[in-house]
């Protein structure tokens, strides 16, 4: 990995934790000395990331954290929606019944971890369990994919919505039970409604008001 990439994953990391809150300003200088590395690395991450939309340049302002867009995040709900459910039907042909233990203890102790109040390590294990499933679908491309809509996530503004992880948590629980029958149609059914929950409560925190409608469906308009 070139320090560009390190750099840059380190900057996700930081913004989607909310240790770099939205809207503020990225300065090239204080990057530098915050990661110990020259300028040109830094510049060449604020480029990769101003590309993926992460952050937004502004005439005579610089370089800030992209709000998150209710209109972005409807794109990205509608592509996940299609992608992971893909990626979890084909893996749940392929995951050993190792793999499967793994999601299941990873179920368990995010669960545990919401219980004790530990909102950081909840998302952590979150992306773990989910990768359980992602990285053994058998198409890594996909995988690169998915992983790129995730970077671009406001995974900073779900961590504050911390009432959405009950009906989260037991949602994991449908779709474990989903993927260990292969069952097509459930997990459809439940990686739909998974992301759907998100989803909705994203918009209604962004927008005050609930989104009229599910975007996936093909018949709601533009």
């Amino acid at each position: 990995m070139t320090k560009r990439d390190q750099v840059a994953q380190q900057l996700r990391d930081l913004i989607a934790s909310g240790e770099i809150p939205r809207g503020s300003r990225v300065r090239q200088d204080e990057l530098a000395e915050r990661f110990d590395v020259s300028i040109t690395p830094i510049r060449e991450a604020i480029r990769l990331l101003h590309a993926e939309g992460i952050l937004v340049g502004e005439p005579r302002k610089g370089v800030r954290v992209a709000a998150a867009s209710p209109d972005r995040l409807r794109s990205t709900y509608v592509v996940r929606r299609l992608l992971e459910t893909h990626a979890m039907q084909r893996a749940a042909r392929r995951m050993s019944a190792m793999d499967f233990r793994r999601a299941e203890d990873l179920a368990g102790r995010m669960e545990k971890a919401y219980e004790s109040g530990d909102h950081t390590l909840v998302g952590a294990l979150n992306r773990d369990f989910h990768f359980t499933f992602y990285d053994n679908c058998g198409l890594p491309g996909l995988v690169e994919e998915i992983e790129a809509l995730w970077q671009n996530f406001p995974w900073d503004v779900m961590k504050v919505l911390s009432d959405r992880t009950p009906e989260s948590l037991r949602e994991h629980r449908r779709l474990l039970a989903a993927a260990a029958a292969a069952d097509n149609d459930a997990i459809e059914r439940h990686v739909g409604e998974h992301l759907w929950g998100s989803y909705r409560r994203l918009i209604e925190h962004l927008t005050g008001q609930e989104p009229p409608a599910d975007p996936f469906d093909v018949d709601v308009p533009d």
